[in-house]
């Protein structure tokens, strides 16, 4: 079976980018345009293997996501990659105190989100 990803961000770009690279590797992928919608996906959802989410989003940013998914028993332990940007330790933290797994900052080569997502879903 396929491993299964959440693919969260406000950029379409962005989102389309990510989810070619991961389904050109075999994996499913399910996107949301921000954090709510996000949410709305993991309460439909059976499971994901992984999350992928940006930080700066409109409606509800990324450690907000984090922090309410980790709430969620069925997501608690799922790895979450923070897709973003910002490269401050001040971030960093807030996202690893909020429930983060890992760290990908933009831009990000095909090769490196791969590895990393292996590394954390597989």
């Amino acid at each position: 079976m396929a491993k299964k990803l959440l693919v969260i961000d406000d950029s379409a770009a962005i989102r389309q980018s990510i989810t070619y690279i991961l389904q050109q590797d075999g994996y499913e992928t399910v996107e949301a345009i921000d954090g709510l919608d996000g949410l709305q996906k993991l309460d439909s959802a059976d499971r994901f293997d992984c999350i992928i989410t940006d930080v700066n989003m409109p409606n509800m940013d990324g450690i907000t996501f984090i922090r309410k998914a980790r709430e969620n028993p069925k997501f608690k332990f799922v790895p979450i990659l923070v897709l973003t940007t910002e490269s401050q330790g001040t971030k960093m933290n807030e996202g690893k105190e909020a429930g983060a797994t890992g760290w990908i900052v933009k831009p990000f080569s095909a090769d490196k989100l791969l590895a990393v997502v292996k590394k954390v879903a597989e």
